[in-house]
């Protein structure tokens, strides 16, 4: 995919978003792990991608933090005030993928074994909880005026996000959903998170609540185009870029979203691939190919890259007219685009 706008040249090592992200971040996650009991810390360490001299190894794409410095930043605000939003953030986020892991099965993540195959399920689920109540923890005891509102706003994101993903089991057991369905699911389960990211950095610049509200918008646009770039992935992504099996997503009989477009297409394709679907045991190499071109000849793939810029044009529409900080502005839009493009 090609950006969507002219954007200004990265920084040197990526959209400076991101650069920002990894220099306040990392260490402040250290900080608040080092609450932990020493195993428990040892298996959070692991999944948040620590080495043992406490450095970062691959340390996650530290997106959310990104987008939350960049709000702030944007709405006129100071980004490392935002820092414990940021914290909270990150968090979150790994706990959802710690537990995400261990309901899908996945035994690899970011090239390596999860934290439940590597730790086993038990540790992990509480590994899980333990980053969840670190992230409360973080806003809780923030003197920021902006902490209480962020810590309530983080609940009902949470509450969100639980529906959306308990939405995505619930839909792999079924026949077959609507392309609504799998959307409204997408921003339950994916957007949500990164619109309370980018609402929460523009709370920490003490913006208006209509302007909280446009840049909850933005994250959750640009959180659904986030899903669906990896939703391609995981149907073509590379296994050395991915971390993940080729075709995982074909092999789970995920309803990713181009293959709930492909399904709901009609024609020979579609119907190949629901035969494929259909199937009780487990699919072959030739099967797992059969499956990937079917969904690309009856349309699924170009859908999916449709609604990707379409929601990345509309995320990015959600702060227009609004008097930025434009520098700022300028790094939100570029992140934005290289979170589409993932040219990062």
């Amino acid at each position: 995919m090609s950006s969507l706008a002219p954007q200004a040249p990265p920084a040197p090592g990526g959209p400076r978003g991101l650069v920002m992200a990894r220099a306040l971040i990392p260490p402040a996650l250290r900080a608040w792990i080092a609450r932990l009991d020493p195993e428990l810390a040892a298996l959070c360490c692991y999944q948040l991608g620590f080495d043992a001299a406490g450095g970062p190894r691959d340390g996650g794409k530290l997106l959310r933090p990104a987008l939350c410095l960049l709000s702030a930043a944007a709405a006129g605000g100071d980004p490392s005030d935002a820092v414990s939003a940021c914290v909270a953030v990150e968090l979150i986020h790994n706990a959802t993928l710690v537990h995400d892991d261990i309901m899908d099965g996945d035994k690899l993540r970011r090239h390596r074994p999860t934290a439940w195959a590597r730790f086993g399920v038990p540790a992990a689920i509480l590994a899980g909880d333990a980053l969840l109540a670190l992230a409360f923890e973080t806003l809780t005891e923030d003197p920021h005026p902006a902490a209480p509102v962020t810590a309530a706003e983080l609940t009902r994101t949470l509450r969100v996000l639980s529906s959306g993903q308990e939405r995505d089991l619930r839909y792999e057991r079924l026949p077959s959903i609507t392309l609504r369905q799998c959307l409204s699911m997408l921003e339950a389960k994916s957007g949500s998170l990164l619109g309370f990211a980018c609402r929460a950095g523009a709370s920490y610049a003490g913006a208006p609540p209509e302007w909280r509200g446009r840049f909850s918008g933005f994250g959750t646009d640009l959180g659904v185009a986030f899903q669906l770039v990896d939703d391609l992935l995981g149907i073509w992504g590379d296994p050395r870029v991915t971390g993940k099996p080729a075709g995982s997503d074909l092999r789970a009989r995920k309803k990713s979203a181009p293959v709930v477009a492909a399904l709901s297409s009609g024609g020979a394709a579609a119907a190949r691939l629901a035969e494929l679907y259909g199937k009780r045991r487990p699919l072959n190499q030739r099967e797992l190919r059969v499956a990937a071109k079917s969904v690309e000849q009856a349309g699924g793939r170009d859908w999916t890259l449709g609604e990707i810029r379409r929601r990345t044009e509309s995320a990015l529409e959600r702060l227009e007219g609004l008097d930025l900080d434009h520098a700022a502005h300028a790094d939100l839009r570029q992140l934005a685009a290289a979170a589409a493009d993932r040219a990062w």
